[in-house]
C-alpha cells in the first residue's frame, strides 16, 4: 500500500491551499430539495498559485469572485471547481474566494456507498464520512485541512435545523426560518453537517457539558429512555479520557431508520431503527460520543491511520460497558480477540488500503490493540496515556507514528515490535507478552 497521505482518496482535496474558515449561507426547501446557497472560503496559499481546485459534486457553481474581483475563470467537472483568479495567488498569502452555486443535492456515489446530502421522508441529514461534504458545499475536501464554520440555513418554518457549531440566532420571516450557528474548533470537512427535521429539542447538562438531544415527538418515550445514559457516558469518558473537548453535543434520532449512527463535529445522529426503547444501541451511543475526542478533537492527517479514531472509539464502547455494570473490557478483548483468530488474517489495520478502511476488523483489531497495551503499561499509566494523547493533540491531527511516539513515553520497555505486530503484520497478536 502507497505510503502517499492522499493515496485513499487521490482526487479529493489538495495541499495547495489551506483553508482558515468556510461561512455557509443556504437557502433550503426541503419540500423541492431545491438549494440556494453562497460559500465564502478564507484560505491560506502553500504553492503559489495559478488556479484554485474545490470539490464540489453534483452542484452548479453560478457566480465566483476571488478577494472581491469578479474577473475570474471558472469550470466545473461533475466532481470539481476549478478558479482562475485573475492574478497568480503568492504563497503564503491569505485570499477569499466566494462561490454561489444551486442545485437539487443528491448523495454521491463511492466504494462504500451512497454519501453525503440525503432526502429523508421529511428532512434532510448529512452522512459526509469520509467523501460526501462536497455535495453540500464547495470544499477542500482532506481530513487533514481542518477549519472554523459559521453555518446558516433558511427553510420552511416547520423544521428544526441542527448544523455544526453553537447555535448563535433563530428568527422567522415570511413563513421561512433562519437558524445560524458557529464552531471556531477547527472542523474537517466530512465532519461538518446540516440535519433537518420536525424535531422536539430536549436540553440536558451533565458533569459541566450542555447536551441536547433532538427527536420526532411520536418517538419521545423510546428517545429519552436509551439516550439517558449519555449523562453517566459524558461523566465516565471525561474521567478516562480528559475534558470534553467542546462546548455542547448534540444528538439527533431521525424518523427514518438509518443503517449506521453518523458522526459529526459534536454531533451524532441515529435513525429511528436505533432507538427501540430497551437500549439496544447502547454501545453505539458510546462509540459516537467517544469520537468526539477520538477522530474529532484529535483529527487524522490520512485516512490510513483510520485505526485512531475507530480503535479507540471501539474500545470506548468496552470500557463503558465496564464501567456501566456490563461484561469488563478484558472479557470483551477476549471476546472479540477469539472471533478475530478465525477471521482471514489479511488486512495491515496501520494501513487497511481504501476497501478495507471501514471493515470491521479495523475496529475490533485496533481495540485489542489498546487492551494489549493497557496490559503491558497497567491501568495507571495507560489512562495517563490517554489523557495525555487528548490533551497534547487536542484540536490537532495525527499519524499512528504520533501516537507510538507519544505511548513509548509511557513504558520503560521499547514498543516498536510490539506496534510493528499489530499494525503492521497480518498476523494476529496475543493479547498477552
Amino acid at each position: 500500500m502507497s505510503d502517499a497521505p492522499h493515496a485513499y482518496l487521490p482526487r479529493s482535496g489538495t495541499t495547495d491551499y489551506s483553508v482558515l474558515r468556510y461561512d455557509l449561507d443556504l437557502n433550503y426547501r426541503v419540500a423541492t430539495n431545491r438549494l440556494d446557497a453562497t460559500a465564502i472560503i478564507r484560505a491560506r496559499a502553500n504553492v503559489a498559485l495559478s488556479a484554485i481546485m474545490l470539490d464540489l459534486v453534483h452542484l452548479k457553481a453560478k457566480r465566483v469572485r476571488v478577494d472581491g474581483n469578479k474577473r475570474v475563470r471558472f469550470s466545473q467537472t461533475p466532481t470539481h471547481l476549478r478558479i482562475a483568479p485573475a492574478a497568480p495567488i503568492p504563497a503564503g498569502m491569505e485570499f477569499t474566494v466566494e462561490v454561489a452555486y444551486d442545485g437539487s443535492p443528491v448523495p454521491r456515489r463511492t466504494r462504500w456507498g451512497a454519501l453525503g446530502w440525503e432526502e429523508l421522508t421529511d428532512g434532510v441529514i448529512v452522512a459526509a464520512q469520509p467523501s460526501g461534504a462536497p455535495t453540500w458545499f464547495p470544499c477542500n475536501d482532506r481530513p487533514s485541512d481542518r477549519a472554523a464554520y459559521g453555518i446558516r440555513v433558511t427553510t420552511e418554518q416547520a423544521y428544526t435545523v441542527l448544523a455544526t457549531g453553537e447555535p448563535t440566532g433563530h428568527s422567522v420571516s415570511g413563513g421561512r426560518g433562519t437558524w445560524t450557528f458557529d464552531r471556531p474548533e477547527p472542523t474537517a470537512s466530512y465532519l461538518a453537517a446540516v440535519q433537518i427535521g420536525r424535531y422536539t429539542l430536549e436540553p440536558r447538562r451533565t458533569a459541566g457539558v450542555e447536551w441536547v438531544v433532538a427527536y420526532p415527538p411520536a418517538l419521545a418515550r423510546r428517545v429519552l429512555h436509551d439516550f439517558e445514559p449519555v449523562g453517566r457516558m459524558l461523566e465516565t469518558f471525561q474521567e478516562l479520557f480528559g475534558p470534553y473537548p467542546f462546548p455542547s453535543y448534540t444528538v439527533v434520532v431521525t424518523e427514518d431508520p438509518l443503517e449506521i449512527p453518523l458522526e459529526a463535529q459534536a454531533m451524532a445522529t441515529f435513525g429511528s431503527s436505533h432507538a427501540d426503547g430497551h437500549g439496544g444501541s447502547e454501545r453505539l451511543i458510546a462509540h459516537e460520543l467517544a469520537h468526539q475526542w477520538f477522530g474529532n478533537s484529535v483529527g487524522l492527517a490520512s485516512w490510513r491511520d483510520i485505526w485512531l479514531n475507530e480503535g479507540f472509539a471501539c474500545y470506548a464502547e468496552w470500557l463503558w460497558s465496564e464501567a456501566s455494570g456490563g461484561l469488563s473490557a478484558s472479557a470483551q478483548a477476549r471476546a472479540h480477540h477469539a472471533g478475530l483468530r478465525l477471521a482471514p488474517a489479511d488486512l495491515l489495520i496501520g494501513d487497511p488500503g481504501p476497501d478495507s478502511m471501514f471493515d470491521d476488523r479495523v475496529y475490533k483489531r485496533g481495540a485489542c490493540l489498546l487492551h494489549a497495551l493497557r496490559l503491558r503499561l497497567g491501568d495507571g499509566p495507560f489512562f495517563d496515556l490517554l489523557r495525555g494523547w487528548t490533551q497534547d493533540h487536542r484540536f490537532g491531527t495525527v499519524t499512528s507514528a504520533d501516537f507510538e511516539a507519544h505511548a513509548q513515553r509511557f513504558s520503560a520497555e521499547p514498543l516498536g515490535g510490539f506496534f510493528d505486530a499489530w499494525l503492521r503484520q497480518p498476523r494476529l497478536p496475543s493479547l498477552t507478552r
